[in-house]
């Protein structure tokens, strides 16, 4: 009888390994590799063994059930990124740096659901009932029927949930979890992994919908083995720099609704405030138009958003120039360089090169490829471009300019804000008259040369 291979895991990243070493290549730690145990310790044959389990239910495809319906939050932002509402049976991971507002918005959305007749259990493992009372006290929310607990251990927070049968279940957060079948720590692999295979399987049995708040890494990514993500129906990432007042939540994965649909709130005093222009709240502090700042079309997820980059070029005292990005790929930045320099006879080479979003946003479309070109060229030129003026499209290795999607969107989104041009590539989807004349190129040549007048 052939014996089953033994595997060894990661205990800080999940990353698995055929034997048995001092320090794991994936994340640098030290002892931390362990031993997976199987899952049964009986005969390792081509059945789970001896003993038959029941049979499963089988529905016809054809079936026409009614669809659940979704729950309302009353909060018009988290009900976007939801893709519309809460999904009962649905299993949420929250993501986000510590001190973001993950507990906050989860409070105030936990009072919502309860205010609109939802049985909500708000379990923290990180802070006493107390202080989460007091919390919710500050907000305004202590009038919520919210039923609060401090727990850790998982066998006890599903034995209670058996009992009350709620309708939401928020876990606040999955690493403080506890499950007292797994042989290791609160927040290493195996226990988180173990906790949000528990809890999902619960939210799918009971009929009840569970949100999970997850901590991140120092690369920004849920802590914990990767699998934990595809767990869940619904990945959601908060995000923001605490030096701006504002939060977005965006949908990194979502089975209900688009991905990458985003929802702005504005951090105050009396908790997260719903932004529904956040167009408008990107290029508030936007001022005298200057060299370098250009203003770019975007879109996250189904929604337009306008916001401001800003290029900084400048001659570098060091052998070796800097490129430095915020809220951009670095990558990119490289490779528009490189083609500005290889089609466009521009060079960058002995010049620092300074890239930043403005406020805080994080822009991942390449439609941002054109409006980051014209940023670096305004910088290097001094030359600004006219204020009332958005820039959007993608650029090809060739030099040449890829139209991007919604087009339409984009130019209403900048009309309403009172911009007159747009400067996008040729060969798009034709658009109706919005207000806003529309300079097409074809290459990055032609915009050079338009724009700056040279190439």
């Amino acid at each position: 009888m052939a014996k089953s291979p033994v595997t060894f895991s990661c205990t800080a990243c999940g990353a698995t390994y055929n034997k048995w070493s001092g320090r794991c290549d994936a994340c640098g730690e030290w002892n931390t590799i362990q031993q997976d145990k199987g899952i049964s310790s009986g005969p390792p044959s081509k059945s789970l063994g001896t003993r038959r389990g029941a049979a499963m239910v089988l529905t016809d495809l054809t079936t026409k059930d009614t669809p659940p319906p979704r729950s309302q939050s009353g909060i018009a932002e988290l009900d976007r990124v939801l893709g519309g509402g809460l999904v009962p049976s649905s299993a949420i991971l929250v993501g986000g740096d510590p001190g973001i507002g993950k507990s906050t918005l989860l409070l105030q959305a936990a009072a919502h659901f309860a205010r609109s007749g939802l049985k909500t259990i708000y379990v923290s493992g990180e802070e006493a009932s107390a202080q989460v009372r007091m919390r919710a006290q500050r907000l305004g929310l202590s009038d919520a029927s919210v039923q609060l607990a401090a727990e850790t251990n998982l066998r006890d927070i599903l034995t209670t949930l058996e009992e009350v049968k709620p309708d939401l279940v928020i876990i606040d957060s999955i690493q403080t979890m506890w499950a007292d079948n797994v042989d290791s720590a609160p927040g290493s692999v195996s226990q988180v992994r173990a906790a949000a295979h528990e809890l999902t399987s619960f939210a799918k049995r009971r009929g009840v919908s569970v949100i999970l708040v997850g901590h991140v890494t120092k690369d920004g990514q849920i802590a914990g083995p990767r699998v934990v993500e595809h767990m869940v129906d619904t990945v959601l990432y908060f995000e923001g720099e605490r030096g701006h007042q504002f939060r977005i939540l965006r949908a990194v994965k979502n089975r209900f609704g688009p991905a990458d649909e985003i929802g702005v709130f504005e951090m105050t005093g009396e908790g997260l405030a719903e932004v529904t222009n956040p167009s408008a709240l990107f290029l508030s502090e936007r001022g005298t138009p200057a060299a370098g700042s250009v203003v770019f079309a975007g879109i996250e997820g189904t929604r337009p958003v306008l916001c401001e980059l800003q290029a900084l070029v400048a001659p570098s005292p060091h052998s070796q120039a800097r490129r430095t990005v915020v809220g951009w790929d670095g990558g990119r930045l490289a490779m528009i360089l490189a083609v500005l320099e290889a089609r466009c006879g521009i060079p960058f080479a002995g010049l620092d090169v300074y890239l930043n979003v403005a406020g805080g946003m994080k822009i991942s479309e390449p439609a941002a490829d054109l409006a980051v070109a014209a940023a670096l060229l305004s910088a290097r030129e001094d030359v600004a471009l006219p204020a009332e003026t958005v820039v959007f499209g993608e650029i090809s290795l060739s030099g040449a300019l890829r139209p991007a999607s919604q087009t339409e969107n984009r130019l209403k989104e900048a009309q309403k804000l009172g911009f007159t041009s747009a400067i996008a590539p040729a060969g798009g989807k034709p658009v109706g008259k919005n207000g806003i004349t529309l300079n097409t190129m074809s290459d990055l040549t032609g915009f050079v040369g338009e724009i700056f007048g040279a190439g």
